[in-house]
């Protein structure tokens, strides 16, 4: 049977994050790799993972367990893709209450970002379609927002397609990482320098998923508006005032969350359209 490892559902006042991958999250991502390949070293592996763990806080964790995974699973990565897919615990049904048990899956989107852009790591074939697919399923247990980065930095048209087919998804976590995945700022990920400087390749995206039927995407949504007013509040300003034409509460609270920062900054017109959208 896979596991999860048990987990708070909230980060708890001094319990640092990084205990969520210790040692019995690292027994139970062992547990399910070997009920997937029969061929893995689960000791060897365990204790690869964690050597030298301690020190290292949450995010770090993910790639040092990652790199673990890499030297015990099959060489190549599709391969190897192959036996991760095949650990995935149930995807999710619901957007809210998962805890943190969710982030478990943290080291398996840092295998897909550290060599599922390389086709070096996959002996000479274009990784992309199997990187997909491992995103398109890790992002209903847990995220691939931080993963999905790197093929937007490296493959930007592709995968900005790839997203675009995801839209409609029916699974709102599918549709909740075309936004948030996309975000120029998003906290703990790499930053997407190229959509800093010139956000309109996501803002399709965004103008699909405005009217979302759930909360959960709507407000990522609404927070990657958020991050654009950082450098281009004249633009969100721009889209939100589209947006309020006709629009209904729902629409109206995206528009409130989005324009919180450049409000405080004192922005004349975000006040304004703030105010427009109670």
């Amino acid at each position: 049977m896979l596991k999860l490892p048990s987990a708070p559902s909230s980060i708890q006042k001094g319990t640092p994050l990084k205990r969520v991958l210790g040692a019995e999250a690292i027994g139970c991502l062992a547990h399910n790799l070997k009920m997937a390949w029969s061929g893995f070293d689960s000791v060897a592996f365990e204790q690869a993972a964690l050597n030298g763990l301690e020190d290292l806080e949450f995010m770090a964790r993910g790639h040092h367990i990652a790199a673990a995974m890499r030297d015990y699973l099959p060489e190549k990565y599709a391969d190897a893709i192959g036996v991760i897919l095949a650990s995935l615990t149930p995807p999710h049904t619901d957007t809210d209450g998962l805890g943190l048990a969710v982030m478990f899956y943290h080291p398996h989107g840092c295998f897909v970002a550290n060599y599922g852009v390389d086709a070096v790591y996959n002996g000479g074939d274009d990784p992309f379609d199997v990187s997909m697919l491992a995103q398109y399923e890790l992002t209903k247990r847990f995220t691939a927002e931080f993963s999905i980065r790197q093929f937007l930095i490296h493959d930007q048209a592709r995968t900005l397609q790839r997203l675009t087919e995801w839209l409609n998804d029916p699974d709102p976590h599918v549709r909740r990482l075309c936004s948030e995945g996309t975000r120029p700022r998003l906290p703990w990920g790499v930053r997407l320098q190229s959509f800093v400087k010139d956000p309109s390749p996501a803002l399709p995206i965004l103008d699909a998923l405005k009217d979302d039927e759930s909360l959960y995407v709507r407000r990522s949504v609404a927070n990657h508006l958020g991050d654009i007013t950082k450098s281009h509040p004249d633009l969100v300003c721009d889209i939100c005032e589209r947006w309020l034409k006709g629009a209904n509460k729902e629409l109206q609270w995206v528009v409130r969350h989005a324009l919180r920062y450049p409000d405080k900054k004192g922005n004349a017109r975000a006040t304004a359209l703030r105010l427009k959208a109670k």
